[in-house]
């Protein structure tokens, strides 16, 4: 792309309510289903990018951004929808497996 035809992006200072309307926009979609593999990748999610203490409060161990970043929350949806607690996601977490299979679902009687 030559310079003349690049564009540039100015930010501008917007209302709280516009700033929350925006993030939200910018979560990744869920799946309309979540399926075994979507499970799988919503770990690695959770895992790879946990939380991190840093001198400037905590991070997300694999983009420095701040916790919790687009993937971590992603993840963390994902695997709630499952049907997993919170507890069960922190256990996820500090286990520190990428590959931890998450057992399916029960199913009602």
């Amino acid at each position: 792309m030559s310079s003349s035809t690049a564009h540039r992006v100015r930010r501008t200072a917007s209302s709280g309510a516009r700033a929350a309307s925006r993030d939200v926009l910018r979560d990744i979609p869920l799946p309309p289903y979540v399926t075994g593999e979507d499970t799988q990748f919503a770990v690695r999610a959770v895992v790879v990018h946990a939380p991190q203490r840093w001198s400037g409060g905590v991070i997300c161990r694999n983009d420095a951004s701040p916790h919790p970043c687009r993937l971590h929350r992603w993840g963390t949806r994902v695997l709630a929808l499952r049907g997993l607690r919170a507890a069960d996601i922190d256990a996820l977490i500090e286990r520190g497996d990428p590959t931890a299979v998450v057992p399916p679902p029960d199913r009602p009687a």
